[in-house]
């Protein structure tokens, strides 16, 4: 190791560590949609199951209802929910992207901004409509 005039060791430069790095905006968007593109994957699956155990009678669709409807299942639903509403909405801010509009960092960063605050409008509006067409609130 290499050492210092003074006799000790050289200090090395440190790499930015979370606690002093600040992610960009845009950065977390980019991460998110891939994120949520695998979270579609899986939930596709759910929706596949809820289609078979619809087309096979009441005892399979009560099963999957008995699923959906315990806490854990309401909790990956609301998650499928926000994947799902993420999704479509940051592929809205994509598709203005590929038509070359929103690409200064300001419009990007307000643009992912707004993503972020529509996903959960959407999302909370969603769930609000679910619960109250089935008499809960």
């Amino acid at each position: 190791m290499a050492e210092a005039r003074s006799g000790g060791p050289k200090a090395r430069p440190r790499s930015p560590h979370l606690g002093i790095y600040r992610w960009p905006i845009t950065m977390g968007t980019s991460i998110l949609h891939r994120v949520t593109g695998v979270g579609l994957a899986f939930g596709t699956l759910l929706v596949a199951w809820w289609l078979v155990a619809a087309s096979m009678g009441p005892e399979s669709y009560d099963t999957f209802a008995r699923v959906a409807g315990h806490w854990f299942g309401q909790l990956v639903l609301f998650g499928f929910t926000v994947a799902l509403i993420y999704h479509a909405v940051n592929g809205v801010r994509h598709l203005f992207w590929d038509v070359g509009r929103g690409f200064k960092m300001h419009t990007a960063n307000t643009s992912g901004i707004v993503a972020y605050v529509v996903t959960v409008a959407l999302t909370l509006l969603v769930w609000l409509v679910a619960y109250r067409s089935m008499g809960v609130i």
